[in-house]
This record gives C-alpha cells, sequence and structure tokens, in this order.
C-alpha cells in the first residue's frame, strides 16, 4: 500500500496501488488555531501520522476481514455440501419409502382383486345354481301340467266317443 500525498496539505489518498480512478481521498480538516499553536510542520506529521494509523488500520481490516470471509466461504460451502447430502439421503429414503408403498399398494391391490374376483365367480355359480334349480322347477310344473292336460283331453276325447 502506498500513501500518496495530493497537491495540498490536508489531503491524502490512500489505495493499495496508485490509481487515480480507484483511490479514496481521506480528508483531515483542522482548525487554524491548532496549526497556530503547533505550527505547520507539527499539524502536518500529526496529518501524516493519522493517515499512517487510518491506513494501518484499514489494511488489518481489511486482512482480518479477508480471513474471517475466507473461513466463512469455507463454511458456508461445507454446509451447502451437507445440506446437499441430507437432501440426497431424503431423497433416496423417499424414493424407497415411495417404492415400498408402491409395491405394498399393489399386492393389496391383487389381494382385494383376487377377493373380489372370488366373490364374483362364487356368486355366479350360486346364480347358476339357482337358475338350475328354478328351471327344473319349472319344467316339472310344465310336465306336471302336460300330463293334465293331455289326461283331460284323454277323458273329455272318450266322453265324446262314448257319447257319440
Amino acid at each position: 500500500m502506498e500513501l500518496i500525498f495530493a497537491p495540498t496539505e490536508r489531503s491524502v489518498i490512500v489505495s493499495p496501488t496508485w490509481d487515480a480512478g480507484v483511490a479514496m481521498p481521506v480528508t483531515a480538516k483542522l482548525s487554524k488555531k491548532l496549526y497556530e499553536k503547533l505550527g505547520h510542520d507539527v499539524v502536518d506529521e500529526l496529518v501524516d501520522w493519522f493517515n499512517r494509523v487510518d491506513a494501518s488500520y484499514r489494511t488489518e481490516f481489511r486482512d482480518l476481514f479477508e480471513a474471517h470471509f475466507g473461513r466463512f466461504d469455507a463454511k458456508l460451502e461445507q454446509r451447502v455440501a451437507q445440506l446437499d447430502a441430507k437432501g440426497e439421503q431424503r431423497t433416496a429414503q423417499l424414493d424407497a419409502k415411495w417404492e415400498q408403498r408402491h409395491v405394498e399398494l399393489r399386492a393389496e391391490l391383487r389381494t382385494e382383486l383376487g377377493a373380489t374376483r372370488s366373490a364374483m365367480l362364487q356368486a355366479l355359480a350360486d346364480l347358476r345354481g339357482e337358475l338350475r334349480a328354478e328351471i327344473a322347477g319349472a319344467r316339472a310344473d310344465t310336465i306336471r301340467w302336460n300330463f293334465l292336460f293331455w289326461i283331460g283331453t284323454l277323458g273329455t276325447v272318450v266322453a265324446l266317443v262314448k257319447l257319440g
């Protein structure tokens, strides 16, 4: 870092490297009484000393800031990596849980579909049995009625033949 004195005796430009576009002027304004009491040489030395202390503090602060920022940046990257790993782990756990639940639901659905199919087949078999019983009953009734009809008809024909 260089201290570059500007043309006036009370202005100092503090910059790590001299660049007119980047330099920051630090102006110390002192009263005329101080100049009169102490003299220009002493006041100039005092201003010079203040500017050197200021530059030293700025340098120390910048170094301290860079060190702390470096540690902060490293911790931040470490925590981001931890969060990323934790997120990946959670995603893998959720994927496994989802897959397990999917398998369980498929098995449950197959079981329920099998039970429903069995119940439907049993109900269909019961309906077939009932239908066959009804058809057999209707057939027996039909045969009985047919037999009665033919007997009645035969009786009528016999009666007509005897009368006739």
